[in-house]
């Protein structure tokens, strides 16, 4: 089959398109399924750059892709949650650039019938991130208030929708074109932050979710109430900033479970979230798509369409 590898840490420049054997039902509870769509996710050049061999190492050569949608193929004899033939949404956590991918079924969820695959692709990481901030570690609630730093990014709109579907009250960050993307999604407040200074308009939050990271993280603590959180997807908080100001400020990695994903997925099947792909490459444009999505300013997933 063909697949994404690469053979060193690096720029995209290290990526090649490679023939390698299909991989295989192995164990009872694998499900194979042949690739349709693969998001491009910040994690995956993360992992490409050699960032994460510490926390998350890799051996190589590695085929990128944290998540995909496609066709299941083949199942191990213990898996009960889908069949032959059936339409799925997978988050692999690797070899996702490929034509096939092999999976745990605890992380294969059925795609909802009224969005495409390459849409299917562009949720799994988006809303397992949301379910985690929000719900899982955040423990909101309807009437809660919580602050979206880059909402108008593909994790930031996604959390957003699901953070209003469940009757939170959103403070939203963007800029450009995602100002308007935030408002359309409901967000009860939007603020410009390349033109306006969130840390003297906001105060008392639940919650801040930080989807975008660097240095106005630690202004991000002035914002919260005392015994509120801070959590991160994109750095880690400074533990100095959270004891000044008592809160719980931690980096999180998201659930990617298909349990994870359940309410989110529901959501999407009565149209009451909306995925977003911002642009599609071929599989043999995997570095331009990474590329794409590593010069910033992307609202919406990029996808990889691959069969």
């Amino acid at each position: 089959m063909k697949a994404i590898q690469y053979n060193a840490f690096g720029s995209s420049e290290v990526i090649s398109l490679v023939e390698v054997p299909a991989p295989e039902v192995k164990n009872e509870s694998d499900v194979l399924i042949q690739v349709k769509a693969a998001s491009v996710n910040p994690l995956d050049m993360k992992i490409r750059m050699g960032y994460m061999q510490k926390m998350r190492p890799v051996q190589l050569p590695f085929t990128p892709g944290l998540d995909a949608s496609g066709l299941v193929v083949a199942v191990g004899t213990g898996v009960t949650q889908c069949k032959v033939g059936d339409e799925v949404i997978v988050a692999t956590m690797g070899n996702a650039y490929a034509e096939y991918v092999v999976a745990n079924e605890n992380f294969v969820s059925l795609k909802p019938k009224n969005i495409s695959f390459e849409e299917a692709t562009s949720l799994a990481v988006n809303i397992g991130t949301a379910q985690t901030i929000l719900f899982t570690e955040g423990k909101l609630d309807k009437g809660h208030k919580v602050l979206i730093q880059g909402a108008a990014g593909s994790v930031g709109a996604t959390m957003l929708q699901l953070a209003k579907n469940k009757g939170l009250y959103v403070i939203a960050t963007a800029s450009g074109k995602g100002v308007e993307l935030v408002k359309s999604l409901g967000a009860d407040e939007v603020i410009d932050y390349k033109t306006q200074d969130v840390s003297t308009l906001v105060k008392d939050v639940d919650l801040v979710a930080d989807c975008a990271g660097g240095e106005t993280q630690a202004k991000l603590f002035e914002v919260v109430k005392a015994g509120g959180k801070l959590l991160s997807i994109a750095g880690m908080p400074s533990a100095e900033l959270a004891e000044k100001y008592n809160v719980d400020a931690r980096f999180i990695s998201s659930d990617l479970s298909a349990k994870s994903l359940e309410y989110g997925l529901t959501l999407v099947s009565e149209g009451k979230l909306k995925p977003f792909v911002a642009k599609t490459f071929s599989l043999e444009e995997a570095a331009q798509a990474q590329d794409f999505v590593s010069a910033g300013g992307v609202n919406g997933k990029v996808v990889i369409l691959i069969n």
